[in-house]
Parts: structure tokens; sequence; C-alpha cells
């Protein structure tokens, strides 16, 4: 993962960092689709990666090591990481197959119960929607990104917030609310396909 990318190739690392900023300030936190991204925004305890891999034999070798980073780290310091990769599984049926994939990492690792990869991506679509859907834009990041959360720190969010069973249907009533018009309003930039 180098710090430095030719523009005309994809966007340099700063700038798909300040993307993904951007969208979880204005979108996740600013629209409340995760009750528990601004404690750990707030504290600086998100960590973004962006990984350079252009085949998902080089994406998977930089998630071990993310995985590896965030179970070695402290919480305090890193509590979830944002592995953001511009250049590689950005049809979503690829990146959605990728999933299997990411999982038995966190398995191989010994890190099943430990930490889970939760998915985020320009075109993601969830099961028995159309492409267009506006409940797909809770799930939809600037790039593909594979987000890693303690279970421990998910647990603790999940059981201060007394109905954390009820955010997506919440998230859904809050997109359609906003509607395209609102989520483009929001001004977000990266790889979004609208």
């Amino acid at each position: 993962m180098s710090s430095s990318q030719d523009a005309s190739n994809g966007p340099s690392h700063d700038t798909a960092v300040a993307d993904t900023r951007a969208w979880i300030e204005k979108a996740v936190i600013g629209l409340n689709l995760c009750p528990f991204a601004k404690a750990v925004h707030v504290k600086d305890q998100i960590r973004y990666l962006v990984s350079d891999a252009r085949d998902e034999e080089a994406l998977l070798a930089d998630l071990a090591r993310a995985l590896e980073e965030i179970a070695q780290a402290s919480p305090e310091t890193i509590d979830t990481t944002l592995l953001i990769h511009p250049w590689v599984l950005n049809d979503f049926a690829d990146y959605n197959d990728f999933l299997d994939i990411a999982d038995a990492a966190v398995e191989e690792l010994d890190l099943g119960g430990i930490i889970q990869v939760a998915s985020f991506h320009p075109d993601y679509q969830f099961a028995d929607t159309g492409p267009d859907d506006i409940e797909n834009y809770s799930n939809r990041a600037p790039y593909p990104t594979l987000h890693l959360l303690r279970e421990e720190s998910v647990d603790k969010a999940v059981e201060s917030f007394p109905e954390a069973d009820a955010i997506y249907e919440k998230n859904i009533e809050m997109l359609r609310k906003i509607g395209p018009e609102g989520w483009a309003a929001l001004n977000l930039h990266g790889a979004y396909r609208t």
C-alpha cells in the first residue's frame, strides 16, 4: 500500500481517504445511517487504509495485514478500519463474491468472533431490490470498501442502543424521504454511480 498514485489511474490515496471521510461525515453520521459511527469518528478511532491492489490476490494480502493490525491494536487507537480498494472489485457481483473470501480470511487468522467484515460499494444492491432503489444507498460508499469491525465494540454499541434492530428500517425511511435528489445534494465524490 503505497502513499501516492497517478491520478490518471484513479484517485490518490489522499483523495480516496478524503472522499470516504466526507461520506462518513455527511451520509453515515449526517443522515444517522449508523448511530455508532459518530463516537469512533470524533475520537479519531477509524483507520483509513487504501489498497493499491489490482487483483483479488493482492487485496486478500492487504486484507490479511489489516486484520492482523486491527487485532493487535488497542481499541482506543484503532476501533475500526476501512480498507478502501478503488482499483479492484469495482463490479458489485465480483465484490459480493469476494466477501466469502474475506470471511474465510477472518477465520483462517483465528479472528472469528473477534473481527467481522462489513461491506460497502458504490453499486451496492440488497437482494430483492432494483439497482436504483434508494435503500441500497445505505451501503453505498465512494469506493469498494471492506469495513473491519471489532465484535466486542459492535456488541457494546448494540447494548447501548435499545432499538438496534430498527436501524435498517429507519435508514430506508430516511433515504426514501430525501430521495435521489437529497442524496445528490450531499455533494459526495468518488466512484458513485447515480
